[in-house]
C-alpha cells in the first residue's frame, strides 16, 4: 500500500508504507494504482519513484501490490510494467515477470527500432527504442567509437513512444537516421569489447539492454 507523503524538502512523493493504514489512505493508494492504466504521467511517475527506492522499500511496494492489485479492475501490466522498466535486480524482475506471464500476449513483441548518426569527429551516436507496453517505450542513447568504447550512455526507462527520438532528429549535435538494428547492435558490441579491453566499467544504462548485446559479444569474442 502507499500514500502521498511529503519529503523533507517539501516535495510530494509516493512511497510504500506498512499495512493497516486507514481506509481513506488505502482508497487513495488504489485509486492511484488504477490511474496507471490510463494516465501516462502516473506511469512515468511510478517508474521514477520506484527507481529511486532502496531494495527494502521496493520489496514493500511489491508486497503491497500482491495484496491490492487483484482487487482492481485494470490489467496487471499497467501496474507492474512501469516497475519492470527500471528494475535491474534479477530476482525481483523474475517475480514481476511471473506475475505478468498470464496476461502477456504470446505474440512476438514489436521490434526494437534503431537510429544512428556519425559526428564530424568520427564517433557515433545511436538510439535504441524498445517497446514496453501500451504506448510506452524504453530508450537507450549512447555516444561511442566502436574500437574505443563509450563516451557516455543514458537510458529513459519509460517514455511515450511519441516523445522518443525519430528519423531526422538531432542529438548531441549529430543528425540521426533510422538504421537497421543488426549493424547498430554489432557496433555497440564492438564498443562493449573495447570498453572491456580498456578495463573500464560499462555505463549502467546498457544493463537493461544487455539481452540485445550478449550473443553479439560472444560471437565477436570467439
Amino acid at each position: 500500500m502507499s500514500d502521498d507523503r511529503t519529503s523533507e524538502d517539501g516535495e510530494d512523493q509516493i512511497a510504500p508504507v506498512i499495512p493497516h493504514v486507514e481506509p481513506r489512505m488505502l482508497a487513495a493508494w488504489r485509486e492511484w494504482l488504477s490511474a496507471l492504466a490510463v494516465d501516462p504521467e502516473a506511469a512515468i511517475a511510478a517508474a521514477h519513484v520506484y527507481g529511486e527506492l532502496e531494495p527494502d522499500a521496493r520489496e514493500a511496494w511489491l508486497a503491497a501490490l500482491v495484496e491490492d492489485a487483484p482487487k482492481l479492475e485494470i490489467p496487471l501490466v499497467a501496474i507492474y510494467a512501469p516497475l519492470l522498466a527500471v528494475e535491474a535486480d534479477p530476482d525481483r524482475r523474475e517475480r514481476i515477470e511471473l506475475l505478468l506471464a498470464a496476461q502477456l500476449s504470446s505474440a512476438p513483441p514489436p521490434p526494437v527500432r534503431a537510429l544512428r548518426g556519425v559526428s564530424p569527429e568520427g564517433d557515433h551516436v545511436a538510439v535504441l527504442v524498445a517497446p514496453l507496453y501500451l504506448q510506452f517505450v524504453r530508450v537507450l542513447t549512447c555516444r561511442y567509437e566502436p574500437h574505443e568504447g563509450f563516451a557516455w550512455a543514458r537510458q529513459d526507462a519509460i517514455l511515450r513512444d511519441a516523445d522518443a527520438p525519430s528519423d531526422g532528429a538531432s542529438l548531441d549535435g549529430v543528425r540521426l537516421e533510422v538504421t537497421p538494428l543488426k549493424p547498430v547492435i554489432e557496433e555497440l558490441a564492438h564498443a562493449i569489447l573495447a570498453q572491456g579491453r580498456r578495463r573500464l566499467a560499462l555505463p549502467e544504462a546498457l544493463l537493461l539492454f544487455a539481452d540485445l548485446f550478449d550473443a553479439h559479444v560472444d560471437d565477436l569474442a570467439s
